[in-house]
């Protein structure tokens, strides 16, 4: 990664020279965390837990929805405890606890059975229960306490680690089932949050000192300030955000689980999917950098609503009945483009219209329906597949709800100039890894 050289207006370190470490070791914890792996993975299951349990589709892909919905209720109360005591202990607990409980699925038994689908269930449970602190929930607190200037920016290479998952994950997934069988690969995808993200988050990721904030984020003599989740919910903005998320989010997340099965439905193979997966991370990341560096030029609408449309173009592709891979290739860096543009506004829109005192609380509430509606998505495509025999019929509603959710967020007007807020309280202890 080549690190921005800044400086601010005083001749002090710039927001990137003082935080690089730091966007470093949280773009590795978003890249390993439960946010972008289990939905990687999940669709390249559906061949051989189909092949030996003779479970539908829908019951393959239904441990996405578990997961996403207990994480979506859960994500205010990981939001609050990175508010209470602190980024750090809370992403780094999570991210161990998700690595364990993922590997834990590699002990599925082999019976078939009802029993077998309601223990493998299980096991999905328990990482929505565990994962949700290794999600950008807690890793974008952080990097919105060290960044305000280039705060888009750094944001956009924060959620990059989504691309960068979206690119070595269905891979990975697709040669380990081929080599080693589906329970391993579980085992073998819990390598990246135990071995890889967690190490390098130990020894460099951290909380910003107040000395090391930007002043903007502040009051005059340096503590945060920011909306409280009860002012921010009688606001008619939280309101709209919330509609608008729950809407993209529910049209994508269906989209994106289930590509690779659309795709099959289309006559390519599953190593074909994995690269168009490729190209649909490709699309996350180029998304991420250029909506991140837009928002710090030009106000949100004016970025938002054309990128959150493009994926309506996938939706036409994807209609139609011969899909070439160039065609699929498109259809898929659309939809991961207009991706990495919903993921950053989350978390960028959360900071500049409420503050930062609160953030964590008030990002996991906006985090909520784009968890709950992902889950549902994810099955509600699967469940007109298997229904209909076609994903037609939900590739059309899909068309319009891109359109109409990036649409509202036109509404939010301008950003306010200040927060009228208490200041923030000290930060309380809770068991470390450090």
């Amino acid at each position: 990664m080549t690190v921005p050289v800044d400086k601010s207006a005083d001749g002090a370190p710039g927001e990137f020279s003082l935080g690089w470490t730091v966007l470093l070791a949280a773009l590795l914890g978003v890249t390993c965390g439960a946010s972008p792996i289990p939905f990687n993975l999940i669709a390249f299951t559906v061949e051989p837990l189909s092949a030996e349990f003779g479970w539908s589709r829908t019951e393959i892909i239904f441990p996405a929805t578990i997961y996403g919905l207990i994480a979506s209720f859960l994500a205010p109360l990981f939001g609050w405890m990175a508010d209470r005591f602190g980024v750090r202990p809370v992403a780094l607990w999570s991210l161990f606890a998700f690595g364990i409980a993922l590997a834990a699925i590699a002990l599925t038994p082999t019976s078939n059975d009802q029993t077998t689908l309601y223990t493998y269930y299980g096991l999905w449970i328990i990482i929505g229960l565990v994962g949700i602190g290794s999600t950008p929930v807690t890793w974008s607190r952080a990097i919105n306490l060290w960044f305000f200037k280039h705060r888009g920016l750094a944001l956009g290479i924060l959620l990059l680690g989504t691309s960068i998952a979206a690119l070595i994950v269905p891979k990975i997934a697709v040669w380990a089932i081929a080599e080693y069988g589906w329970r391993n690969m579980f085992a073998i995808m819990a390598l990246l949050p135990l071995l890889v993200a967690l190490p390098v988050a130990y020894f460099l990721f951290r909380d910003p000192t107040a000395a090391e904030r930007p002043r903007a984020i502040g009051d005059a003599d340096g503590k945060l300030t920011g909306m409280t989740l009860s002012q921010t919910v009688r606001g008619y903005r939280f309101h709209i955000m919330w509609i608008s998320i729950a809407i993209v989010a529910g049209c994508y997340a269906g989209a994106f689980i289930n590509m690779p099965t659309i795709l099959a439905d289309k006559g390519l193979s599953a190593q074909t999917a994995a690269s168009v997966m490729g190209v649909l991370g490709i699309g996350i990341l180029v998304g991420r950098l250029l909506t991140g560096a837009l928002l710090d030029r030009f106000w949100q609408g004016f970025v938002a609503f054309p990128l959150l449309c493009l994926p309506a173009i996938t939706c036409v592709i994807l209609l139609g009945d011969d899909v070439s891979f160039m065609m699929a290739a498109v259809a898929a860096f659309f939809l991961g483009f207009a991706a990495g543009a919903e993921s950053d506004l989350i978390a960028y829109l959360a900071g500049r219209y409420f503050g930062m005192l609160h953030y964590g609380k008030i990002y996991g509430s906006l985090y909520m329906p784009f968890g709950i509606a992902s889950a549902l998505s994810s099955i509600l495509y699967a469940y007109v597949r298997d229904v209909t025999g076609s994903y037609d019929t939900i590739l059309i509603v899909a068309f319009f709800g891109f359109i109409i959710g990036g649409g509202l967020l036109l509404l939010l007007g301008r950003y306010p100039d200040n927060f009228d807020a208490a200041p923030e309280r000290t930060i309380d202890a809770l068991p470390s890894i450090a």
